[in-house]
């Protein structure tokens, strides 16, 4: 086992309260990509000639809804991943015994599928949609169906249309300039509080409010994984710059 993962397998067993803080570097390994890379900027400006911020924002949704539609179900939809060592890792500290809390920046579900009990998702989740009109939800088997897109008088073939009243049925998803579910934020917020251990996991810290969250932490120990630098990396007690995965296989959890 690397000296790293010796320190961070012991901050772990010590600890009482852990919470992981995660962003897209924690899915990408699952394939899932970050759509802020540059291959994700890339093929948003190609295909659609937008940002992929301007086209999953709210403004765009309500102008545009079939290009938002299009966009998202090409681009933010992998329903064919599955947890990888990391979500499996963080899984199998809570089976441990251990009281650890998941907080996520990820839209994918794959912390809930690993195992993991408490998790916060900060954005939101596209396995959950629901219709904009009635409120009724849906699963995404539901609003992938090109069958429950059909609707008289639409030309679209990606909006999803609820089949009791008709409406648009939208993924419940935090979009660009709409705020963050406060219930969620006051929970993650409050486990952050709590912990004496922080891991900050595959995230760069550069979105905000979600990455002032750390404000919060006044334990014993904060680590981060992440093959990049960021900005709190002067605060860590811990900084470990390799693959999340790899990391999380050598704790043997």
């Amino acid at each position: 086992m690397n000296s790293d993962t010796e320190k961070l397998k012991s901050l772990i067993e010590s600890a009482r309260r852990i919470v992981f803080f995660g962003g897209a570097g924690v899915s990408t390994e699952s394939g899932i990509p970050d759509f802020r890379s540059e291959k994700g900027l890339y093929k948003a400006q190609s295909e659609f000639g937008r940002r992929p911020e301007d086209i999953i924002s709210y403004s765009f949704f309500v102008r545009d809804p079939d290009t938002f539609f299009h966009y998202h179900k090409e681009n933010l939809i992998y329903p064919d991943a599955r947890p990888n060592a990391a979500h499996l890792g963080l899984a199998g500290i809570e089976r441990s015994g251990k009281d650890i809390s998941i907080v996520t920046q990820n839209i994918d579900g794959l912390h809930q599928m690993a195992g993991s009990g408490t998790v916060y998702e900060l954005h939101g989740s596209v396995l959950r949609n629901y219709c904009v009109k009635c409120g009724i939800k849906y699963d995404l088997d539901y609003a992938m169906d090109p069958a429950n897109c059909v609707k008289s008088g639409s030309d679209s073939k990606w909006i999803p249309w609820c089949s009791v009243c008709g409406g648009m049925v939208r993924p419940d998803v935090v979009l660009y300039e709409e705020g963050l579910d406060g219930a969620v934020i006051s929970a993650a917020t409050d486990a952050i509080a709590r912990a004496d251990l922080l891991i900050v996991g595959g995230t760069s810290l550069v979105v905000y409010p979600a990455a002032g969250f750390l404000n919060y932490f006044r334990g014993d120990a904060l680590v981060l994984i992440n093959m990049s630098a960021t900005s709190v990396d002067g605060r860590a007690d811990l900084v470990i710059r390799r693959p999340i995965g790899e990391v999380f296989s050598e704790l043997g959890y």
